[in-house]
Formats: C-alpha cells, sequence, structure tokens
C-alpha cells in the first residue's frame, strides 16, 4: 500500500489522467448502452433495408445528395428533423429509420430526436455515407 502511495506521490498528473481516462469510457459505455438507438454496419443496414422495408435518412445537403446517395433514401435536413418537419418520413414512423450522414459522427442528435417524435426503431449508420463509399456499395445520383 505504501509503494502505491508513492508512485501517486511521484506521478501525480498521470494518476490523474488515468482516472479522468477511465472515468470518460465509462460515461460514453453506459451512456451507449442507456441509448434507444443502436449504431449498425452496413451488413445490418442492408439486412434491414432488404428484409425490413427499412428507410435510410440521408442528413447530407442537397448537393452532397445529388452526388450519391443510398437507393431510396430520403434527403432530410437535421434542421427538419429539429422543426419537427418529417415530410415523407412521416409515414414510416413503425418501419426501422436508419440515420447516415457524411461520416457517421454527427447524426446522434436527428436520431433522439426521431426517437422523441415516435419513430419506433432508429439506426444509426456507422461511418456514414463514406463507410458505404469505402465498401464500394452501390449509390445512386441525382433526384
Amino acid at each position: 500500500m505504501q509503494e502505491i502511495m508513492q508512485f501517486i506521490g511521484r506521478n501525480t498528473i498521470l494518476c490523474i489522467a488515468w482516472v479522468v481516462i477511465f472515468a470518460a469510457v465509462l460515461y460514453t459505455t453506459f451512456k451507449g448502452l442507456a441509448s434507444k438507438v443502436k449504431v449498425i454496419t452496413r451488413g445490418e443496414a442492408t439486412r434491414l433495408i432488404n428484409k425490413e422495408e427499412g428507410i435510410v435518412v440521408d442528413l447530407r445537403q442537397r448537393d452532397d445528395f445529388r452526388k450519391g446517395h443510398i437507393v431510396d433514401s430520403l434527403n432530410v435536413l437535421p434542421t427538419e428533423i429539429k422543426a419537427n418537419n418529417f415530410g415523407e418520413l412521416d409515414k414510416h414512423k413503425s418501419k426501422p429509420v436508419i440515420v447516415a450522414d457524411a461520416s457517421g459522427m454527427q447524426s446522434q442528435e436527428s436520431a433522439n430526436l426521431l426517437i422523441k417524435a415516435g419513430f419506433e426503431q432508429v439506426y444509426l449508420l456507422k461511418d456514414g455515407i463514406a463507410g458505404w463509399r469505402g465498401e464500394n456499395l452501390p449509390l445512386v445520383r441525382g433526384k
């Protein structure tokens, strides 16, 4: 026990950093477990689209959407979701909804808002459209 106290005394900054990192890992782990929104892989997304009539919600700007998007996806901007303006998406509340952005890093808030608006099954596409494109999965242009 005395050796541990000496180590902490000599390496205070290191020990504080370790405690902060440990707390951050615990926080993100429990936050992810408590979330109603699940992050899914491209394979799981493909299964939801093909087998369960899943709907992809593409959060990117209109120009990016036109340059390449997942087949039959709906382009709904985060600002529209915040304003509860779901458009065509509103009739798909009972179907799986897969939320995708450019890189998978900024879709959490929109997904949470969809859950609050009554959408039953909301998922986040891991790595977003960049990950989809990176695995050479099909994208369509236009619309």
